[in-house]
């Protein structure tokens, strides 16, 4: 912990926010004092304290400890490089499309590192027509299914959400080349690349 980038960053928050350090100090219920000693570095916040801190500054608990927040380039902000994560205590899903401090029922979630799908893993795809219609034989048990696929191209990503005991039947428009891909409970995150098939002329 480094008290003065810390309090550097507490700085900046305050003054972002339109506050004296009066104001500060009612808001999060300290004195005045503590908050001046911490800007000068001279003390640092209850570390028990820290997450309700950070969510006043709409920030988190690392950038409180390091005084450093994290800023995501712009051209890692774009679809091809969608980070998925999933809770393993609710089933949540979430998506990021540059790295970001996830958390979900009390636990800090890794981005989900997906596979190639091998020939026997890969998922059924069909052209019908202007839509992809996807199927698979996987297994869907309440222990073992697939929780969601997604199709996630240049400029969006669709999201389709499966349910034990569903079987997979899923459609989509085909609108551009793009990467299939879907979360298995059992086998983790798995894709395969899909281009629309040329059009005869």
């Amino acid at each position: 912990m480094d008290q003065m980038k810390t309090g550097e960053l507490i700085r900046q928050f305050r003054i972002s926010m339109g506050l004296t350090q009066r104001e500060l100090a009612e808001r999060i219920n300290v004195s005045d004092k503590a908050v001046s000693k911490w800007e000068n570095g001279n003390g640092f916040p209850d570390v028990s304290l820290l997450s309700a801190r950070a969510e006043v500054f709409g920030t988190d608990v690392k950038a409180l400890l390091t005084g450093e927040i994290d800023r995501n380039d712009k051209e890692n902000g774009d679809m091809k490089k969608i980070r998925f994560y999933v809770c393993g205590e609710c089933g949540n899903t979430i998506t990021a499309t540059s790295d970001a401090a996830v958390t979900c029922c009390g636990s800090v979630l890794e981005a989900l590192t997906a596979e190639e799908a091998k020939e026997d893993e890969k998922l059924r795809v069909e052209d019908i027509g202007g839509e992809w219609y996807i199927t698979s034989d996987h297994p869907m048990t309440k222990d073992h299914y697939i929780s969601f696929v997604a199709f996630v191209d240049d400029r969006s990503v669709m999201i389709s959400r499966q349910y034990p005991e569903w079987s997979i039947d899923i459609t989509l428009p085909i609108y551009r080349s793009g990467r299939l891909m879907w979360y298995c409970t059992k086998c983790g995150m798995k894709y395969m690349d899909l281009a629309p098939a040329p059009r005869k002329r």
